[in-house]
């Protein structure tokens, strides 16, 4: 018979529950793109960037340049680069760029963006019609990719004060590396996406710039 009081068994309940809880995190980390990346998408923490399905009605006549980032996470043997150094357009107005990928290694391989935005504050406002970020880009030896970005900066922006001195946005991918099996026939068997060790944003500039 236990002699454990109603507090104790509680607490042991507690315990269990964390104890599961971190063993999910823990799976789910290995296992997908790093999940800080996936907060900062849902929250706009960290300056992650906005969905949108269409442009905004409004075009302010206030200017804003974008400047593009481009990284390359170790382990994913590919040259990525943005098209255009950077663009200026009006708040409000869609702006397209591209980047390409280029695979240099002689093995199909395979890698996946995540993105932020510098300032911080400002990701709330950008926000993206059609990106490439978060899905699996598959290159053959020797092959490159064009992948096109439809933006805009939200015409909310003029409605934080904070921001009104903001006249450059910094928009940065980072691609990491999908650990994926071929078949002889060239189709795909397993894959899990690389981890990232660090949980957090690439600074832009830190590499691939």
């Amino acid at each position: 018979m236990s002699n454990a009081t109603p507090m104790d068994q509680r607490n042991m309940r507690v315990a269990l529950l964390c104890l599961g809880a971190l063993m999910v995190m823990g799976g789910l980390t290995a296992a997908s793109v790093p999940l800080y990346q996936l907060f900062c998408q849902v929250t706009g923490y960290g300056g992650t960037t906005q969905t949108a399905s269409g442009a905004p009605e409004v075009i302010l006549d206030r200017e804003m340049t974008v400047r593009f980032d481009t990284n390359i996470s170790q382990g994913l043997a590919w040259e990525f680069e943005a098209s255009q150094l950077s663009q200026t357009l009006r708040v409000g107005e869609v702006g397209l760029a591209f980047f390409t990928a280029t695979n240099v290694t002689d093995q199909l391989t395979s890698g996946i963006a995540t993105f932020n935005v510098t300032p911080q504050d400002a990701g709330l406002y950008f926000s993206k019609i059609q990106c490439f970020c978060f899905n699996e880009q598959t290159l053959a030896p020797g092959e490159t990719a064009q992948m096109p970005v439809y933006y805009y900066v939200d015409p909310d922006i003029a409605g934080r004060a904070t921001l009104d001195d903001i006249t450059t946005i910094t928009l940065s991918y980072t691609f990491f590396p999908i650990e994926t099996a071929w078949t002889d026939e060239g189709e795909r068997d397993v894959a899990s996406v690389a981890l990232d060790t660090n949980m957090g944003h690439t600074e832009p500039g830190s590499e691939g710039d």
